[in-house]
């Protein structure tokens, strides 16, 4: 039975690094394939699960912005924010195929919670580019290992 502190490893950081604060999950998952002895469609998984429970946590923090957004120390978020909220408004939820980008992808993910998309179309569009980022980091870094 493999242990389970690599994957909760990688489930923290994945959740913190699809919030506001400032972290990155590439590197853990990157070194947990490095030190090898992981399953790599478990990687997959426990990455797409957290990151896309960090981004809800956005969402959440979205449908409650029009009271933050008025206080004076979320101004300056605000105008970060306003880029993300305009290719919201553009292509709407199919942005959120993006929502693994830094910078603007956490600012979408806030921006579909302002616009009240509903949680579930939410979840499925996230959690598919997120896997998509996590399965190309998996599969280019086990080509470099074994090249």
């Amino acid at each position: 039975m493999e242990t389970i502190v690599p994957y909760s490893a990688l489930f923290l950081s994945a959740f913190i690094a699809a919030t506001l604060l400032p972290a990155q999950s590439e590197l853990v998952l990157i070194g947990l394939l490095a030190a090898g002895r992981v399953d790599q469609g478990l990687l997959l998984v426990v990455g797409t699960i957290g990151n896309t429970a960090g981004s809800v946590l956005n969402w959440a923090i979205g449908r409650g912005a029009d009271t933050l957004l008025g206080k004076r120390r979320f101004q300056a978020a605000a105008k970060g924010y306003e880029r993300a909220a305009r290719i919201f408004r553009r292509y709407g939820q199919w942005s959120l195929l993006f929502a693994w980008l830094p910078v603007i992808g956490d600012a979408l993910t806030i921006a579909a919670g302002v616009a009240r998309l509903p949680l579930l179309p939410f979840i499925a569009l996230v959690a598919i580019g997120k896997a998509a980022r996590y399965a190309a980091i998996i599969g280019g870094q086990t080509w470099a290992m074994n090249w």
